[in-house]
């Protein structure tokens, strides 16, 4: 019986089960990490500070990673995919279904973690949702800037860790070079963004992933805090959508310039004299 079940409700389709795949991984890792921000701003520092929602993504990346990485590659980031199918590893009739995955997975965790806090959320703020002042919420569900941050300022700081996240994926991944050991991707992925959200959280959140910071804004549009979402800071949600795939760009042109380009196979460069060949895996 449970052997007929699955025969109907397998799916066939390569690009559907990739799509099925990043929704998870995609949900995996945002309900991990706006809930361990929701639960340090709403438990008003009784349960869990800064580091506490550095870790929640971080372990959020790596279960997300787990969950999603044998089909889809595990991208979870627009960011990244773009940067795939600019680079010729994805092809573009495929980025429809990763972005729909990623967005569906992502404004899904938010909707969840509104209603897991819902009563807390209401207590903290009477009932009324805002962006700014000093009960203000939105900044549980997407990123906004620090108010000393400029517009230019918050867009190079998001340019810029979006760089070193793709040069630390790029690190992680690349077999030719000393790449991470098989089975612990996942887990260097996750301490990737940690360290990312240790060093260059403060001045505006380390969106660095336009499918974390669009969709639950647009939730939040749509739950109760209204379009000031999409206004304040200075119209500041365009800048999490486009300094990240810069970024993306930016930090894969890096690493093919200083390293991929002139890298050759383990194999051959490890047998030139005075190199010997290091074991990787």
């Amino acid at each position: 019986m449970l052997e007929k079940i699955q025969k109907a409700l397998m799916i066939r389709s390569c690009t559907i089960r990739e799509l099925l795949a990043e929704a998870l991984g995609m949900f995996i890792f945002m309900v991990f990490g706006l809930s361990s921000a929701a639960q340090v701003v709403l438990g008003r520092g009784d349960f869990g500070q800064h580091l506490s929602i550095n870790l929640g993504f971080g372990i959020g990346v790596t279960l997300g990673i787990h969950a999603a990485g044998g089909i889809s590659g595990a991208h979870l980031n627009a960011a990244i995919t773009l940067t795939h199918c600019i680079l010729g590893n994805l092809p573009w009739r495929k980025l429809p279904a990763y972005l729909i995955g990623q967005f569906l997975g992502s404004f899904t965790a938010a909707a969840t973690v509104f209603g897991l806090y819902y009563d807390a959320l209401y207590k903290y703020t009477n009932g009324n949702f805002t962006v700014t002042g000093p009960t203000a919420t939105a900044s549980i569900f997407s990123t906004y800037p620090a108010p000393y941050v400029s517009l230019l300022g918050g867009f190079f700081t998001e340019f810029t860790a979006t760089v070193m996240l793709l040069l630390g994926v790029q690190v992680i991944h690349d077999e030719k070079n000393n790449g991470a050991l098989k089975g612990t991707q996942a887990l260097l992925m996750g301490i990737l963004v940690l360290g990312i959200g240790l060093g260059m959280g403060m001045n505006t959140g380390y969106a660095i992933n336009p499918s974390r910071d669009l969709p639950p804004r647009v939730f939040t549009a749509i739950a109760g805090w209204g379009m000031e979402v999409f206004t304040a800071g200075h119209h500041w949600w365009w800048v999490p959508l486009t300094a990240p795939i810069l970024g993306s760009l930016a930090g894969a042109l890096i690493y093919k310039l200083f390293i991929d380009f002139h890298n050759q196979p383990v194999l051959e460069s490890g047998n030139e004299k005075g190199h010997p060949v290091v074991e990787t895996s």
